[in-house]
């Protein structure tokens, strides 16, 4: 249930963190940047809501591997894909851009993990 847990955590942070970006930020960053303020917070909580339907399926497979493994590679994807995006849209260091493929490639990986698990 940890996993389910973390999903409302991350998806609380989204709301929070979505206000923030349109009430706050909306008139000091360019157009461009606020788009990928607002990937990183979309992002976020797709993966939130992901790790919510993890951590209710690992009540029904408890051993399984595929699941928890699905819900570390959402959770890292959305602390480097998103965490990324955020940092890069405030601070406007184009090299903080490198970090968020990584956390992309978790987040495939993680619904491959996800698919599989379901699939068997």
């Amino acid at each position: 249930m940890a996993f389910a847990v973390w999903g409302g955590v991350f998806a609380f942070l989204a709301v929070a963190l979505g206000a923030f970006g349109a009430h706050v930020l909306g008139d000091k960053l360019s157009p461009e940047m606020m788009s990928v303020y607002h990937t990183g917070d979309q992002y976020q909580m797709y993966h939130a809501l992901a790790l919510i339907a993890v951590g209710i399926l690992l009540r029904l497979q408890p051993d399984s591997r595929l699941l928890s493994a699905a819900g570390w590679l959402f959770v890292v994807g959305i602390l480097l894909f998103s965490g990324s995006l955020y940092a890069l849209s405030i601070s406007g260091i184009k090299v903080l851009g490198a970090i968020t493929p990584i956390g992309g490639l978790c987040f495939l990986a993680g619904w491959i993990c996800f698919i599989v698990a379901l699939a068997r």
